[in-house]
């Protein structure tokens, strides 16, 4: 098990990301939040399988339809069993 903390940038607010990422994630069985930051990025940070955080960091680079996506920046970290679930952290 293992543990993603990534920033996306680009155009990321306003167009159901964290939403979506809730959705991807949460099919995954991967647990964490998806939250805006005020610089208009949205931070991500996943627990889960490796096989499956790689899969949900691809969606990131990708986001849903009207979403524009410039840069991910991704930090694997050490594993917590922080979360019961993925969410919408505001």
């Amino acid at each position: 098990m293992k543990r993603i903390h990534a920033f996306v940038s680009g155009r990321v607010q306003g167009v159901f990301f964290r939403w979506e990422t809730e959705k991807f994630a949460s099919k995954l069985g991967l647990k964490g939040w998806a939250k805006n930051l005020r610089d208009g990025r949205v931070e991500v940070i996943a627990e889960g399988e490796e096989d499956k955080l790689k899969e949900l960091i691809k969606y990131l680079h990708k986001g849903p339809t009207y979403a524009r996506v410039t840069k991910v920046e991704v930090n694997w970290e050490k594993f917590r069993n922080e979360f019961d679930k993925f969410f919408v952290n505001y």
